[in-house]
């Protein structure tokens, strides 16, 4: 298999893609059963849009799908065999004969209870027994408003040992009003799903951004870490002395400007963003991943975002075959700064290109570390010996 065979030309071997743009919830579901006959799914994962209402899409999914396990979220954007898109309703059906999964709900997650996600996650390993010749991977999904996934991610890691975990924080479009995950075929806010594969799969993990840091440096000299919420940067104003550094006035800073210069903290030799997710009254500054009182930031310059793309996704497996297909967590900034730059086409061309689905989202998990305007992903290999599904 090559780059340029995307799903619609070559479908997946270990996974049977649906998709519906319909506008009412069961009719899309309706459309999604049909384009599903076929599957003989371990479970699937829904990807919701926001024009959808989650208590219509449960509704019609004890309809259209009562007999099978899915798991989901709502989304901030869908990345669909044709790239990006707004309004679509993902599904993604895990044949059984490459997968088995076993899940855990996290409700209520504010405040995180390390404790009990530790012992919660560190029984179901044990109980999940391991299949020899047979790998293990764990997905997250959580509340992108909830203010937790810092903490969430670390009880995880440790419950979790040396399986990697992966995944996204649902997303709400551009609205920030409720994010949900889906389990059991109900929505759930205030809340994340931890699903635990096993796969005879190989799979390589991904996660890259394109950003550098630049030499203009800030200390937050105020701030609400519960709240993910800085008041001031430099002694001065938060918005404000966000805007001077980034030489816009504060009345233009907007999901647009945050996007296209982030702030970077550094972790060992590594630079991470701190995303801006708005303006909190007059001058303070929300984040989408933990903040405190006097960490060091540095303000970042894109790097071309495309050539980074390519690169992020050219992943092969050790006999130089491409994956099967990649699942991806892609930051809504990246979306949002793709799209003003007219990059959308391109984007969706190396989406194609390289198998990738997914979701636009208000965060993302990789490898233990909650991480902001970052590409996460897992890419999937075929395998090997081409047994029938």
């Amino acid at each position: 298999m090559t780059a340029g065979d995307d799903l619609d030309r070559k479908p997946a071997e270990a996974v049977r893609l649906a998709a519906s743009r319909a506008e009412d919830a069961a009719v899309a579901l309706a459309e999604i059963r049909r384009q599903l006959a076929t599957a003989r799914p371990s479970f699937v994962l829904l990807f919701v849009p926001n024009r959808l209402q989650p208590d219509e899409v449960a509704k019609a999914l004890r309809v259209s799908l009562p007999n099978t396990v899915v798991f989901g979220c709502t989304t901030a954007g869908q990345i669909t065999p044709r790239g990006y898109e707004d309004d679509a309703l993902l599904a993604i059906a895990f044949q059984r004969h490459h997968f088995r999964v076993a899940s855990i709900l996290f409700e209520p997650i504010s405040p995180v209870s390390i404790a009990d996600v530790v012992s919660q996650t560190e029984r179901l390993a044990s109980q999940f027994r391991a299949t020899p010749g047979r790998k293990r991977l764990a997905l997250v999904f959580a509340d992108g408003l909830s203010k937790q996934e810092d903490i969430l991610m670390a009880a995880l890691e440790a419950g979790l040992k040396d399986i990697p975990v992966f995944g996204g924080s649902a997303g709400d479009g551009l609205r920030f009003e409720r994010t949900q995950v889906l389990r059991n075929g109900e929505f759930h806010s205030n809340a994340a799903l931890l699903l635990l594969l096993e796969t005879d799969l190989d799979f390589s993990g991904l996660g890259f951004d394109h950003f550098q840091p630049t030499e203009t440096r800030m200390v937050v000299t105020r701030a609400v870490p519960e709240e993910r919420l800085v008041l001031e940067i430099n002694g001065t104003p938060a918005a404000e002395e966000y805007a001077r550094l980034v030489k816009v006035p504060v009345s233009e800073l907007s999901p647009m400007v945050f996007a296209e210069n982030p702030v970077l903290v550094r972790n060992g030799n590594l630079y991470h963003v701190r995303a801006i997710q708005q303006i909190h009254g007059e001058n303070g500054l929300t984040f989408l991943s933990a903040i405190d009182d006097g960490l060091l930031l540095r303000l970042g310059r894109g790097k071309e975002i495309i050539r980074t793309l390519e690169t992020g996704l050219a992943v092969r497996d050790k006999d130089g075959e491409a994956p099967d297909f990649i699942l991806g967590f892609d930051c809504y900034l990246r979306k949002l700064e793709i799209e003003r730059k007219g990059l959308d086409g391109k984007a969706s061309e190396q989406f194609r290109q390289h198998r990738v689905i997914g979701f636009n989202t208000y965060g993302e998990q990789h490898l233990g570390v909650h991480v902001n305007q970052t590409f996460v992903g897992v890419a999937f290999f075929r395998p090997k010996g081409g047994a029938p599904l």
